[in-house]
C-alpha cells in the first residue's frame, strides 16, 4: 500500500514537472489572435507597449483589444513581462482620419482605455507606430475576496491540523482553480488566475533543490556517516547536551550562511535525530533550535536565503554589503537563541545526562561506525562539488537546483552501478514526497493571492502609513515582512515589496540602504514564526515526522513564534539605532 501511495505521488510530481516547459515557452512573447488579412497597398500599423500595475510592475495575461473607429481589429494577451504587440493593416490613408483605441483589462484590475487620433501616430513610409504603456490600478473584486477567504481557510486547516498539511494545501489550490474555471467562466470577475499562471507560480528551483538534496542525503545515510557524526558531536561536548546543542546551532548558522538553510537542514537533520535517539530524548528539542539557527544564519549573506538574493539583485547590493550590514546582528540574534534554548529546553537537555560519560562514548564509538567507506568517499566528493556550485552559482548565472540535481544524478549513478542501494527503496523512503507536494500546492495558493492582489494591498498600506517618515517606514517594513513571512512564502511577498522599498529609500532622507536591511531581516527572521514560515522548517519537520516524531502547527508556533518576536525586536532596535548603510 505504501509503495502504491508513493508511486501515485511520484507520478503527480513528474506530471507537474513535465507541464512546465510548455508553460515556460508560453511566456516568452505576447499571445495574439490570428493576424489580420493583408490589404494590398494598405498601411501597416504597429501598436505595442507595457501593461503595468500601480507599482510599475508588469501584468501578465492582461487582455488588450485594439479598435479603430470603434471596430475591433486585434486582440492580444500580455506576456510575462507585461508586453503587448499588435500589427494589422488598414486601407491606404484610412488611418489618418481614424481613432485608435487600446482597451486593457484583467480581473482584479481597473479596466482602462487609451485613445489617439491616427494623425498623431508616428510614421515611416507606409508604416505607422504607436507605443503606449498603460497602468491598471488594483480593484478589490470578487476574485480578491474569494482567494483571500480560501487562503485563510487553508491555513486554518493546517494550523489546527483538521487535515494533513499536504491535503489542506491541495484542497485550497484546487478550489481556487475550479472557481476560476467554473464561476469565473460565467463571470470573469470571479476568475482568480489561469491554470498556466498556477503552474508558473510553482518555484521549481525549490522543488528540484529539495529533491536533489534528499537523494544525496538518502544515499549518504546508507554509509553510517550521520551516526558517526552524532558520536563525534557527543564526544566533543563530553556529555553536556546543552553545550552539544550550542555547537550544532553555531555550525548550522555558519553553514546556512554559505549554503542555503534548506540544504543545511537536510544534511544535519539525520545527525540530530541520531544524537537524540542515542540520548533517549525527543529529537524535536534539538531540531527546533537548529532550524531556527539555520534561518538566522541564512540571513547574514547574499546567498543564504532567497529574499536576500532578490533584494541584492534589485538594489545592486553585493555579497560583502550583506555581510557587513547583517552578520553582526545575526550574531547577536544567535546569542539570544542560545539563551532562549537554555530557558525553553534546558530541562530536556538535563534529563539526557549520562553518568558514565567515557563509557558511553566508547559505546557510541563501537555502535556508530562508518559502514561503507567507499560510498562515503564518492558521496563526500559529489557533495563538495555541489557545494562549490552552490557558492559560485552567481558567477555561472545558474540556479542552485541545477547543482543539487547534478550531484544527485552523479551519486545515484555511482550507487546503482556499484549495487550499493535499492533504487525503489530510495525513491519511496528517502524522498519526502508529501513535503514536495505540500510545497507545490502552497506555491499555487500564494500565487493566487498574489495574482488577485492581497500582497499588493499590504504593500500599498505600508506606503500609505509611512508618510515619508523613516522610523515609521522601517518599523512597518520589518514587522509586516516578519508577520507575512511567517504565514506566506516570503519570495512573492519580497518581490511585491521591492519597488515599494526602492521608492521609500529614494524619498526618505538618510535612509540609504537601511530599509533594504529591514526587508531582509523581516522576511528571513519572520520565517521562524511558524511551521510553514520557511522551507527549512517544513523539510526538517517532514523528515522528523517520517521518522515518527510529529509536532503540530500550534506546538511549533508556541516555541518558535516567541523567539521570532525576540529576534525581530533586536533587529528593529539595531536598525533604528545604528542605521547600517
Amino acid at each position: 500500500m505504501r509503495c502504491l501511495q508513493n508511486s501515485i505521488v511520484f507520478s503527480i510530481v513528474l506530471a507537474v514537472c513535465f507541464m512546465l516547459p510548455g508553460v515556460a515557452n508560453a511566456g516568452h512573447g505576447a499571445k495574439s489572435g490570428p493576424p489580420a488579412a493583408a490589404i494590398a497597398g494598405g498601411d501597416t500599423i504597429s501598436v505595442s507597449g507595457l501593461i503595468l500595475d500601480n507599482h510599475k510592475e508588469p501584468i501578465d495575461e492582461a487582455e488588450v483589444e485594439i479598435l479603430v473607429n470603434g471596430k475591433k481589429v486585434d486582440h492580444v494577451v500580455t506576456a510575462h513581462n507585461g508586453k503587448y504587440v499588435s500589427r494589422f493593416q488598414l486601407p491606404k490613408d484610412e488611418i489618418l482620419s481614424s481613432t485608435v483605441e487600446i482597451k486593457a483589462r484583467k480581473t482584479s484590475f481597473e479596466h482602462r482605455v487609451f485613445k489617439v487620433e491616427g494623425s498623431e501616430l508616428a510614421r515611416k513610409g507606409d508604416h505607422y507606430y504607436l507605443s503606449e504603456d498603460i497602468t491598471l490600478p488594483r480593484v478589490l473584486g470578487p476574485a480578491f475576496w474569494i482567494s483571500t477567504v480560501v487562503f485563510v481557510l487553508a491555513y486554518a486547516l493546517i494550523a489546527f491540523e483538521l487535515l494533513h498539511r499536504t491535503i489542506a494545501a491541495m484542497v485550497g489550490a484546487s478550489l481556487m482553480m475550479i472557481i476560476s474555471y467554473t464561476i469565473g467562466t460565467i463571470n470573469p470577475e470571479y476568475h482568480i488566475f489561469s491554470y498556466e499562471k498556477a503552474i508558473s507560480s510553482i518555484d521549481m528551483n525549490v522543488i528540484f533543490l529539495l529533491m536533489g538534496m534528499m537523494i544525496i542525503v538518502g544515499i549518504l545515510k546508507h554509509t553510517g556517516v550521520f551516526q558517526w557524526c552524532a558520536y563525534i558531536a557527543y564526544k566533543l561536548a563530553r556529555g553536556h547536551v546543552f553545550l552539544l546543542s550550542v555547537y550544532l546551532m553555531v555550525f548550522t548558522a555558519i553553514s546556512s550562511a554559505f549554503l542555503d538553510n534548506v540544504t543545511t537542514m537536510l544534511l544535519l537533520t539525520g545527525v540530530a535525530i541520531e544524537i537524540c535517539v542515542s540520548l533517549s530524548i525527543n529529537p524535536l528539542v534539538l531540531l527546533i533550535p537548529l532550524v531556527l539557527a539555520s534561518n538566522v544564519g541564512g540571513t547574514a549573506t547574499l546567498i543564504g536565503d532567497p529574499p536576500n538574493i532578490m533584494i541584492g539583485s534589485y538594489a545592486g547590493l553585493t555579497f560583502m554589503d550583506f555581510v557587513v550590514a547583517l552578520s553582526l546582528i545575526c550574531g547577536v540574534s544567535m546569542l539570544a537563541l542560545i539563551i532562549f534554548s537554555k530557558l525553553v529546553w534546558g530541562k530536556a537537555y538535563a534529563a539526557a545526562k549520562v553518568e558514565n560519560i567515557p563509557e558511553y562514548i566508547r559505546e557510541l564509538k563501537e555502535k556508530y561506525q562508518i559502514t561503507d567507506s567507499t560510498l562515503l568517499a564518492y558521496g563526500l566528493a559529489v557533495l563538495a562539488f555541489a557545494v562549490f556550485l552552490f557558492l559560485s552559482h552567481g558567477y555561472w548565472h545558474m540556479e542552485v537546483s541545477i547543482a543539487a540535481l547534478m550531484g544527485a544524478s552523479i551519486l545515484l549513478t555511482i550507487a546503482i552501478l556499484t549495487d550499493k542501494i535499492n533504487l525503489l527503496e530510495l525513491i519511496e523512503k528517502d524522498i519526502e514526497w508529501p513535503t514536495l507536494m505540500f510545497f507545490i500546492f502552497l506555491f499555487i495558493i500564494v500565487g493566487a493571492v498574489e495574482s488577485s492582489g492581497l500582497l499588493a494591498v499590504i504593500a500599498d498600506w505600508i506606503l500609505h502609513l509611512s508618510k515619508g517618515n523613516f522610523v515609521a517606514a522601517c518599523s512597518l517594513i520589518i514587522w509586516v515582512a516578519a508577520i507575512m513571512s511567517a504565514f506566506v512564502d516570503n519570495i512573492p511577498f519580497t518581490a511585491t515589496m521591492l519597488p515599494i522599498v526602492a521608492y521609500l529609500s529614494m524619498v526618505i532622507p538618510g535612509s540609504e540602504n537601511t530599509l533594504w536591511w529591514a526587508l531582509a531581516l523581516g522576511a528571513c527572521f519572520g520565517g521562524n514564526g511558524t511551521l510553514i514560515g520557511a522551507s527549512a522548517n517544513v523539510v526538517t519537520m517532514g523528515i522528523a515526522e517520517a521518522r515518527g516524531y510529529h509536532i503540530s502547527f500550534i506546538g511549533f508556533m508556541k516555541t518558535a513564534f516567541p523567539y521570532m518576536i525576540i529576534s525581530v525586536l533586536i533587529a528593529h532596535a539595531w536598525l533604528l539605532i545604528f542605521r547600517p548603510g
